[in-house]
């Protein structure tokens, strides 16, 4: 792992890459051949410099200040005052690899050449992710449009040695933190302070590491949810491809796919074919609808989130022309806009509360006996004990929760800068506020899957092979119940676990479940 590094380039950045350098730490470096592009990009702004060209963020105010001119001797005064005075986030602080993605996410955009940025802005960002320093970033500023620029103002004030770090969880000055490392404050130049924060980064953060917590925990999702079919000899006969082949939705095909294939070789399923049972429950029958709409939500964020990690997402953009210099070079455009991300976050929000809904429903079968549950509540002694009666209740808190948000957060505008910034997209609101969807509904399935595998207990026969290891692996963390007891402290670690990804590494590794 140590030997791993992640070679930054602005093209090839990729969500497991995000995911090592936030969570494992992996080193990372400016990738060689993307030295040319940073230089001649540079050296376009140190050209209007010589030239004396009048040019926005470069020698220009910002915002509705656009039209006011800074005399060359003045730019770096520019740039310091533009972090000093944006640096004014609220909230709790990002935790530490939100913050390290948030890093990362902004060296590859400045890395792709079309900022501007001087190298010594680059050194000082592979610094700070090599050496695990973490800027103190409050959580709340970003409009989502002008980029992210009161949390990413945070960032780019730690580079410059001012504003306050986080090390073993205290707060404390930046300036103390470079001098134990060797560091010096980066001089900012002129563009380096606007290309630092006029961006999409700390939304792109946030979405990132969503979306790679839903690549471990949808497919989980499905086993637990084969778990729960099993726990309540439902039928799986609703999963058989021909069925799906005939409304061929590609997430509803795959999930079926899938389902069938977690479902393999039960006993417990063998041993009612013959039932007269001829329909079960929609929120049994109709999984692969449901589950499998969910997975096309997370398919499109996949792809979004894939395309904004290799973007330029700053303003102006540099686009050097050395045949034919001239003031088209410098394109003022938006990028910088999060509307795309924002939409994306709220509508896998939506999808994650129809995941969490049907869930929840299938939890009410189990558990009650006038419909699957072999005892009340799963008790052994039901009225003295009240079994995994509240269990449920836990999910309909949480499930209630992710309905609050599903409110989408893009549905808010508000104009800023005397109007110069009339419409905003509130991506970083979204984006967060998918990242506390995801907490629910770990949470969600892990009260499911508690209440699936007490249930199995009450069948002689086994489940299939991939269930019966998620069986062994949650009955690691969450004991045969000896009586009423308390499941609280199972339910937070397992659902830490879902989305880890832990037990489906394992699983994919013994059974080769994709």
């Amino acid at each position: 792992m140590t030997d791993t590094v992640v070679y930054v380039d602005g093209e090839t950045l990729s969500l497991t890459d995000v995911f090592m350098v936030a969570h494992h730490h992996v080193k990372v470096d400016v990738a060689p051949d993307a030295w040319s592009k940073i230089l001649a990009s540079r050296g376009v702004i140190e050209r209007i410099l010589r030239g004396n060209e009048t040019v926005y963020g470069v020698n220009t105010g910002f915002g509705s200040l656009v039209n006011t001119r800074i005399d060359n001797d003045q730019v770096k005064q520019l740039q310091l005052n533009l972090i000093r005075s944006h640096a004014t986030a609220i909230g709790e602080p990002m935790q530490e690899p939100e913050v390290r993605a948030m890093m990362l996410i902004r060296l590859n955009s400045l890395c792709k050449g079309y900022s501007g940025a001087h190298p010594d802005v680059m050194y000082q960002l592979v610094a700070f992710l090599n050496l695990n320093i973490i800027p103190y970033i409050p959580r709340i500023g970003s409009l989502g449009a002008s980029g992210d620029l009161a949390p990413l103002s945070h960032l780019a004030l730690s580079l410059i040695g001012e504003g306050h770090v986080v090390k073993n969880g205290m707060k404390m000055k930046t300036k103390e933190i470079l001098q134990e490392n060797g560091l010096i404050p980066v001089e900012l130049r002129a563009k380096d302070g606007l290309s630092l924060i006029n961006g999409t980064s700390q939304m792109t953060a946030y979405l990132a590491l969503s979306a790679y917590a839903l690549s471990q925990i949808l497919p989980l999702a499905d086993i637990i949810y084969c778990a729960s079919l099993d726990a309540a000899k439902g039928s799986a006969t609703p999963l058989i491809e021909q069925v799906h082949n005939i409304r061929p939705h590609p997430g509803q095909k795959l999930v079926a796919k899938r389902m069938r294939e977690i479902i393999e070789n039960s006993q417990i399923l063998n041993s009612h074919k013959n039932c007269d049972r001829v329909q079960d429950a929609y929120s049994f029958r109709c999984a692969p609808q449901v589950h499998g709409a969910v997975h096309e939500s997370y398919q499109k964020l996949i792809d979004t989130v894939t395309i904004e990690l290799n973007s330029s997402t700053d303003n102006p953009l540099v686009f050097p022309d050395t045949k034919n210099p001239g003031p088209h070079e410098i394109v003022s455009q938006g990028n910088f806009h999060g509307e795309i991300i924002g939409l994306v976050a709220d509508a896998m929000v939506l999808a994650l509360f129809e995941l969490g809904s049907i869930s929840e429903r299938r939890m009410d079968q189990l558990l009650d006996v006038n419909k699957r549950a072999p005892h009340p509540f799963l008790a052994k002694d039901a009225g003295l004990e009240s079994g995994l009666m509240i269990v449920q209740y836990v999910a309909g808190a949480a499930l209630s929760e992710i309905h609050g948000q599903t409110l989408p957060r893009t549905a808010f505008s508000t104009s800023t800068s005397a109007g110069q910034e009339d419409h905003v997209s509130m991506g970083a609101t979204a984006s967060f506020n998918l990242k506390v969807a995801i907490d629910r509904i770990s949470e969600i399935l892990a009260c499911e899957l508690i209440i699936a595998i007490d249930t199995l207990d009450f069948h002689s026969e086994q489940s299939s092979p991939i269930i019966e290891e998620l069986r062994k692996f949650t009955r690691m963390t969450y004991s045969v119940r000896n009586g009423d007891e308390s499941t609280s402290e199972s339910i937070i670690s397992i659902a830490s676990i879902i989305k880890e990804g832990t037990w489906l590494s394992n699983i994919n590794s013994i059974h080769g479940l994709i």
